[in-house]
């Protein structure tokens, strides 16, 4: 495997044959309500305490770390390694250490870094209408997530054609006085469970409240462009969070981080909803064991896919990239490791369920046994900015 001076990242990588396994990231959100959906134990859902709010999101190999205000833990967002002593090692650090025998040259030479995260975000009602400037994002709603859909299964996207930037200025200027009725100059779109979204970084968006599967840029900035949601007052300290100082209180600059006309694009449905798409003919597919679908696949900046596997079948399946994969249905194996779809997490326990894959084992192939004789095995997967095999089987889709 790696000739490289023993530390505990290198033993964990050739522990796992170029696989690393990852042990849960939870995140809490002061703003949120817990959908519950996420299957941390009920018990669990405030174990940092109700000053930091609700765990309402698990982050998934991700090598960033949260901004969440200023009671954010250390390593709060980032996840962790678990070498074969089960030491734990932050995965910022470990791509650092392996660079492009981790997450391949080309992302390597580009970025210096794992450019991408994922997360699943979980809520109960509908977060604020709000805005990442820098930052894209894309939503998936898993079915096995989603046994209910919360009390607002509808998000905001961009803004009606009609609306002008003056419309939106009057809106912010409220933001201190009560609802600034923002969300009067969106459009909101029915969500449903096996479908997506592609949210590019500019357009303001209000998500809904089915738990959401959601690859983005490894950025955590926003704006929140809405006052009061879902019965909860926001301070404006997040309307200009990440603005900087010199432009703080500039509705102007507000304005600026917006793009413009693809919030007011009038096909913008048509242009950034996703059904799943699949790869290859799926009658052959399923007779060589197994199912694969692109499920986050217009933007340049990260792509993703849903694998199943069917029950009893043993499969090789080979990527042109690195990933980070979740299971959230079946067990088996996936190389050498077990895979385990656990119903309920304690905060701080350790799982079976979370892969970060190189691209050299991503090259060569991941075999994978489902080793139930009547359920599939169903994991996503989520790549870097520029997967070859996303131009190979989509084109520029």
């Amino acid at each position: 495997m790696i000739d490289s001076r023993g530390t505990h990242v290198v033993r964990a990588l050739d522990h796992g044959n170029g696989i690393l396994r990852l042990a849960p990231t939870w995140v809490p959100r002061s703003f949120c309500t817990p959908g519950q959906r996420i299957k941390l134990h009920p018990d669990d859902y405030f174990a940092l305490g109700g000053e930091r709010g609700g765990i309402n999101e698990r982050w998934l190999a991700s090598a960033v770390r949260a901004d969440n205000g200023p009671l954010t833990g250390r390593d709060e967002g980032v996840s962790f390694a678990v070498g074969p002593d089960d030491e734990r090692i932050p995965l910022d650090e470990a791509v650092a250490e392996l660079g492009a025998a981790l997450i391949g040259e080309r992302l390597w030479r580009e970025y210096g870094a794992w450019p991408v995260y994922s997360k699943f975000f979980d809520n109960q009602g509908p977060l604020p209408l709000h805005v990442h400037h820098g930052k894209p994002e894309a939503y998936y709603f898993p079915p096995q997530l989603n046994n209910h859909g919360g009390r607002r299964p509808l998000t905001f996207l961009g803004l009606r054609p009609d609306t002008t930037k003056d419309a939106v200025k009057a809106a912010l200027s409220a933001f201190s006085s009560g609802d600034n009725h923002i969300t009067d100059l969106s459009i909101a779109y029915a969500l449903r469970p096996g479908t997506g979204w592609d949210v590019p970084a500019g357009v303001l968006h209000a998500p809904g409240s089915l738990c959401t599967y959601e690859p983005q840029r490894a950025l955590d900035v926003f704006a929140m462009f809405e006052s009061q949601s879902d019965g909860r007052v926001l301070s404006d300290d997040l309307l200009w969070k990440d603005v900087p100082a010199a432009r703080r209180g500039d509705l102007d600059y507000l304005i600026e981080i917006l793009d413009w006309e693809a919030n007011v694009d009038p096909a913008f449905a048509t242009r950034h909803f996703m059904s799943p798409r699949g790869n290859g003919d799926r009658a052959a597919v399923r007779e060589e064991g197994y199912v694969e679908q692109w499920i986050v696949y217009r933007s340049g900046a990260y792509s993703a896919k849903e694998l199943t596997v069917l029950p009893g079948r043993t499969v090789t399946v080979q990527d042109a990239a690195a990933y980070g994969l979740i299971a959230v249905q079946g067990y088996g194996t996936v190389g050498r490791w077990p895979l385990e779809t656990p119903a309920l997490i304690r905060y701080g326990q350790l799982t079976n369920d979370e892969y970060f894959v190189s691209e050299a084992a991503a090259r060569g192939g991941v075999t994978i046994t489902n080793r139930s004789a009547c359920e599939p095995i169903v994991m996503l997967k989520h790549f870097g900015s520029g997967n070859p095999d996303l131009n190979t089987t989509l084109g520029s889709s």
